[in-house]
């Protein structure tokens, strides 16, 4: 009999034989869309919350051809339509996979087909995150009463959805529970095209080795390039995190910086040519505080931190304990613990195994001043290739 070395489980949408970029992105666009049109909660999910479409009954196509009166026709690569009554609410899809980018020209284009043929959206997937600010990755731009709206979703947005749906929300027929699984099993399968690469760009090592050498410019090329990829990553591990944990995880931007996305990118800019270090706050509900995330490009080390406000009763001994007692079982013994003191600047770091044997380590010599908060962080190694070798940047 064969191994389970040598053998695949059978799926209804299968990941073996695809050839070339083409038919990658037609396989994947009619999984998604028959996924939705048979799966009712699913499709409430994405195309009624995210796309605003009506509730009612879809047709779903691939290969669409639509002819215009002046150029040539026009070939999405996948057409939606809902019919509720007497109207129809149609969209038409663009779906790239692996590092395939959206053009501008291409996703205008199809906006020019959509407003033409009564089409009421045009919805582009790719592996392309939405930026914060929520502008298209095209750089396309529609007035806001365009009778056609523009939408964009990556990949590893709708493979949260649909995690969310199944593991954490629920499907009530249970032959649609199945298919969104197999949906799932797809998506997350390196052949279809459909997952994130680490890839840092092609500025990487070289922004890498100017930040050791401090020689690297706020306005360089590479300093750009890598900004924009961390703040793809920050997204990015927005939704890593929240499909886990099934919740609605947030990356905090100040309200300013979201008006005004070019003072961001400037200050991250700064950050980086100055300190070496790019940053991102993440905000998980339910949670002590919000996760700060750091990048360190000179000593190469990735750190995650949160804060933890001291008990304001007790013994500063008993203040510590409280914070050991609950980091003792599953938190591992590298955390390091820095203790903040009351009319003290700065905090003493603690490895939490350490505090595990002796908490009163955490305490200055005098034993009566109280810690006023802890501040936990966890570091990690950090890639160092541009992407795909042995060690990712994340």
């Amino acid at each position: 009999m064969a191994t389970t070395a040598t053998r695949q489980p059978a799926r209804i949408i299968p990941t073996s034989g695809i050839k070339g970029e083409r038919e990658r992105e037609t396989r994947a666009t009619s999984a998604l869309l028959s996924g939705r049109t048979a799966v009712d909660e699913f499709g409430r999910a994405i195309f009624r919350r995210r796309f605003g479409a009506p509730a009612g009954a879809p047709q779903a196509y691939v290969e669409v051809t639509l002819q215009m009166p002046d150029g040539p026709d026009v070939r999405p690569d996948g057409l939606v339509e809902i019919r509720r009554g007497k109207k129809t609410w149609g969209a038409l899809f663009e779906v790239k996979t692996g590092s395939s980018v959206l053009r501008r020209e291409q996703v205008e284009s199809y906006v020019d087909a959509a407003r033409h043929h009564g089409y009421d959206a045009v919805v582009t997937i790719s592996n392309q995150i939405v930026p914060a600010t929520g502008d298209h990755p095209s750089g396309v731009r529609l007035h806001k009463l365009s009778k056609v709206k523009l939408h964009h979703i990556s990949w590893v947005a709708l493979l949260t959805e649909a995690v969310m749906q199944k593991e954490h929300r629920g499907v009530a027929d249970n032959d649609q529970d199945w298919i969104l699984g197999e949906l799932i099993a797809y998506l997350q399968h390196e052949n279809a095209g459909t997952m994130r690469s680490e890839d840092m760009g092609p500025h990487w090592t070289r922004v890498l080795d100017h930040v050791k050498r401090r020689v690297l410019g706020r306005n360089d090329e590479g300093t750009r390039d890598v900004i924009g990829r961390w703040e793809e990553i920050s997204r990015y591990l927005c939704l890593e995190v929240g499909r886990e944990l099934g919740r609605d995880v947030r990356q905090i931007i100040p309200r300013r910086d979201l008006k005004d996305p070019a003072r961001r990118r400037a200050r991250a800019a700064r950050m980086l040519a100055e300190d070496g270090v790019l940053e991102c706050v993440l905000r998980v509900p339910d949670t002590v505080s919000d996760i700060t995330l750091r990048a360190d490009l000179r000593s190469q080390r990735l750190s995650a931190s949160l804060q933890v406000d001291a008990p304001g009763e007790g013994l500063p001994r008993t203040r510590v304990n409280w914070l050991v007692r609950q980091l003792r079982e599953n938190a591992p013994g590298d955390l390091h613990v820095h203790t903040a003191f009351e009319s003290r600047r700065g905090a003493v770091p603690h490895p939490l195994a350490a505090l595990i044997e002796q908490p009163a380590a955490a305490l200055l010599a005098d034993r009566s001043i109280n810690p006023q908060y802890f501040r936990l962080v966890l570091t990690r190694d950090m890639g160092v290739s541009r992407g795909g070798g042995k060690r990712p940047f994340v």
